[in-house]
C-alpha cells in the first residue's frame, strides 16, 4: 500500500511541470508555466518557501539538482530556448550561468553522476543536445550534438557511473574504469544512447519500439550487476523496459511494461530501481514491480490531484 505523506502548496499561478527532491531529501524545486522555479524545505513534513527564482521568460519544463558535493546548485531550461544554473551562495540563491546556445525550446536537463564533475545534459526542440562542463576555474565548456534527434529531443538521462558487471568482475583494489554514457528521446520515435570517446560523443545505439514521440526517457541506478536497464515513455501510451545483459554484445531487448489508453509522460526509477513510477494524461501515477519470474506488475495506483491511493493488482490496470 502507497500512502501521500505530504502536499506541498506551491502557489504557482500555472501548470506545475516538474518537482524534484534534492539528493538529502530535505528540499523541493518546482518550477510551472508562470516561468517561475521555487524551493521548499520540506523537512518534518513542513513547507518554507526558501526561494522564488524569476530569470526565465517562457514556461519552466525542468529542473534538476546538482549532487551536493558542488554545493547547492539547481539547474533549470525553459521554452524561452534557455538554460539556467542557480547556486546557493551565504543562504541566497543567484544565476551563476545561464546557457543559451538553443535555437529553440530546451526541455530537459540531467546532471552527470559526480564522479564526472559538474557535467549537464540539455535537450532541445532543435534536435540538438547540448553538454556542459565546469571544471572549477574559467567560464563553462559546451560540447554539442547536433542532429541528436531530428524534429527535437524530449529527453536526457545518464547511466550511472558504475561499469556494468563490475561488482562480481573486478579485484576492489582496482580503480574502476567509468565510461560516460546517457540515453535520450525524440521526436523521431527513437531511443538513442550515447558515449564519450576520445572526448567526442557518438551514437552508441538506436532503439526502435515506439511509434510516435519519446517523452521520457530514465536509467536505472546499478550496484554493478552485469544487467543495465533503460525506461522509456512515449505519446503511443506504452512503457517500455530495455536490458542489456552483455556490454560487449551491447545488445538491448525491449519489454513493454504496459501499454496505457493516454499519453505516458513520464517514468522515474527508485533509488534501488526496483520500482519503477510512470505519470501520464490519465492523471495518474502508477507504481510498477519485477517479479521473480520477470513479469512486471502494478503495485499502487496514486491518483495524482485528489490524494487518494488505492492498491490495485494489475488486472484492474489493464482493464482502466
Amino acid at each position: 500500500m502507497v500512502s501521500v505523506i505530504n502536499t506541498v502548496d506551491t502557489s504557482h499561478e500555472d501548470m506545475i511541470h516538474d518537482a524534484q527532491m534534492d539528493y538529502y531529501g530535505t528540499r523541493l524545486a518546482t518550477c510551472s508555466s508562470d516561468r517561475s522555479v521555487k524551493i521548499f524545505d520540506v523537512k518534518n513534513g513542513g513547507q518554507i518557501l526558501i526561494a522564488d527564482l524569476r530569470g526565465h521568460e517562457g514556461p519552466v519544463w525542468q529542473v534538476a539538482w546538482a549532487h551536493p558535493m558542488y554545493g547547492n546548485i539547481l539547474a533549470s531550461c525553459s521554452y524561452d530556448r534557455k538554460v539556467v544554473i542557480w547556486k546557493e551562495e551565504n543562504g541566497t540563491w543567484e544565476k551563476t550561468y545561464e546557457y543559451t546556445g538553443h535555437d529553440s525550446s530546451v526541455n530537459s536537463v540531467c546532471w552527470a553522476p559526480h564522479d564526472f564533475g559538474l557535467l549537464l545534459a540539455c535537450g532541445s526542440s532543435d534536435g540538438a543536445i547540448s553538454l556542459l562542463t565546469y571544471t572549477g576555474d574559467g567560464p563553462w565548456e559546451v560540447k554539442k550534438i547536433s542532429n541528436a534527434h531530428t524534429i527535437g529531443c524530449n529527453a536526457v538521462s545518464w547511466a550511472p557511473s558504475v561499469v556494468p558487471g563490475s561488482l562480481v568482475d573486478q579485484p576492489s583494489s582496482q580503480k574502476p574504469n567509468y565510461i560516460k554514457r546517457f540515453v535520450s528521446g525524440g521526436c523521431d520515435n527513437l531511443v538513442k544512447i550515447w558515449r564519450e570517446e576520445d572526448g567526442q560523443w557518438k551514437e552508441d545505439q538506436k532503439l526502435e519500439a515506439h511509434s510516435d514521440w519519446v517523452r521520457d526517457v530514465a536509467w536505472a541506478p546499478s550496484i554493478g550487476l552485469p544487467t543495465s536497464t533503460i525506461a522509456s515513455c512515449s505519446q503511443d501510451g506504452r512503457v517500455y523496459i530495455w536490458t542489456c545483459d552483455d556490454a560487449t554484445t551491447n545488445c538491448w531487448t525491449p519489454k513493454l511494461l504496459h501499454k496505457f489508453n493516454d499519453v505516458v509522460w513520464h517514468v522515474s526509477w527508485s533509488i534501488t530501481a526496483n520500482i519503477l513510477a510512470v505519470s501520464g494524461g490519465d492523471n495518474k501515477v502508477t507504481l510498477w514491480k519485477e517479479s521473480v519470474d520477470g513479469q512486471w506488475a502494478c503495485i499502487s495506483d496514486v491518483n495524482k490531484g485528489q490524494g487518494a491511493v488505492s492498491a490495485v493488482t494489475e488486472g484492474q490496470v489493464n482493464e482502466q
